[in-house]
């Protein structure tokens, strides 16, 4: 099923993986001293830019009975929302721009424009997330708790509605964010404390008002008689940006070659094994500079997971020296268009929907499940690339 030994399954020695995390260690330590500047001119930009197109988008809908204006409005409230969402507020919680110590940046002090209270965003996705990375039974975004992505799971009747599951948590995307740290479920079966839950629940419901006051009450009521037509403009730039960020972050989560890990991978896991559970776990998207700006720079997910604290706007420099290390080390670096990122999630979804008796590849050596135990009886290589190409090329000459 999933990984127990990474160092088995990279085809590394203890020593090689330790020299790896050697050499990611110097990498951070080198943009860390070259922060400066350039970084924060790059980050004063993306908020000017952010707040441009949120009055744009606002002043436009004052007219929004006027079609072209409506869209105009829409699309631009769209873009902000979608820059304030992945290049900002993700990244600035996540400390990426604590290092200026200003407070209208700082991680512990950004709200973001969603119904997710960020503290619970802080702890579902920077602690839980980051540091369970695709651990099977502790990173609860292994299929956020509805979809079943791994065969480390079992089938059950109501995963045959998964295809639809995934279409509503597409559309409703922000709100099953900020459901996601609630755990209601575990708090109705008694697992979680209502001490604990109730505090929670408060928070959301306060963040919810906000949202909805302001998107669908405030603003819709500023524009007078196009009171509908804003309404349904900033309905419809909320669910862009939901399906912009869905895409993004599913495609650099469950694509092929992004590995899933038992609990006991963790046991005495050292810094080595950390680095390279994030590379093996995660996935990259090919992106020019404007998607990669549009995505949070999440395109560089393999990158993001490696350095979750260091800007955004490095991960494409840091991307050159990350490829090089993975063909030192004969590593995959797993990456391919958009389409075809989603395409690969997309099929494990709805191919994992269906019981495992359906399945035709084998629970330790399909595209969305893999182990160690794949290569048995296999020669030894150095690299886990090396390895699997050897296994590409058996599995071909038996045909």
């Amino acid at each position: 099923m999933a990984i127990t030994d990474i160092n088995a399954y990279a085809h590394l020695s203890d020593a090689d993986v330790e020299a790896l995390g050697a050499e990611l260690d110097a990498l951070r330590r080198e943009i860390e001293a070259d922060r400066g500047e350039r970084d924060v001119r790059y980050l004063r930009r993306t908020i000017f830019a952010h707040r441009a197109l949120e009055v744009a988008g606002r002043l436009a809908l004052f007219a929004s009975h006027k079609r072209s204006l409506w869209l105009l409005g829409t699309g631009a409230l769209a873009l902000s929302k979608i820059i304030e969402n992945m290049e900002l507020g993700h990244n600035v919680m996540h400390g990426q721009w604590d290092w200026m110590n200003d407070p209208e940046v700082h991680s512990t002090t950004w709200e973001w424009d969603m119904v997710c209270a960020s503290p619970h965003w802080k702890h579902s996705h920077n602690y839980i997330h980051h540091k369970y990375t695709n651990v099977v039974g502790m990173d609860h975004d292994v299929g956020y708790k509805i979809l079943r992505v791994t065969r480390d799971e079992p089938w059950e009747p109501r995963r045959t509605l998964q295809p639809l599951f995934n279409i509503l948590l597409a559309a409703t995307f922000e709100w099953g964010i900020g459901l996601h740290d609630l755990a209601l479920k575990e708090v109705i079966a008694g697992e979680k404390s209502k001490d604990e839950a109730i505090p929670q629940i408060k928070l959301f419901l306060r963040k919810i008002g906000r949202q909805v006051g302001k998107d669908y009450v405030l603003f819709p009521a500023l524009t007078g008689p196009n009171f509908r037509h804003t309404l349904t403009a900033n309905l419809s730039a909320n669910l862009i940006r939901n399906l912009w960020a869905y895409v993004v972050i599913f495609c650099g989560h469950f694509p092929d070659g992004a590995e899933k890990f038992t609990v006991e991978s963790l046991d005495e896991e050292t810094p080595g094994q950390w680095y390279l559970r994030q590379m093996l776990g995660t996935a990259n998207f090919d992106a020019g500079p404007a998607m990669a700006f549009l995505s949070g720079n999440l395109c560089y997910q393999i990158e993001h997971h490696l350095y979750p604290d260091l800007p955004s706007n490095r991960y494409a420099e840091m991307s050159v020296r990350i490829r090089e290390l993975c063909d030192k080390y004969d590593l995959p670096y797993t990456t391919g268009s958009l389409f075809v990122q989603y395409l690969q999630t997309l099929r494990t979804i709805n191919k994992l929907a269906l019981p495992d008796r359906f399945l035709r590849d084998t629970a330790d050596d399909a595209p969305e499940t893999a182990s160690e135990r794949r290569f048995a009886g296999m020669p030894a290589t150095r690299g886990l690339k090396t390895a699997i190409a050897e296994l590409r090329r058996k599995k071909l000459s038996r045909r």
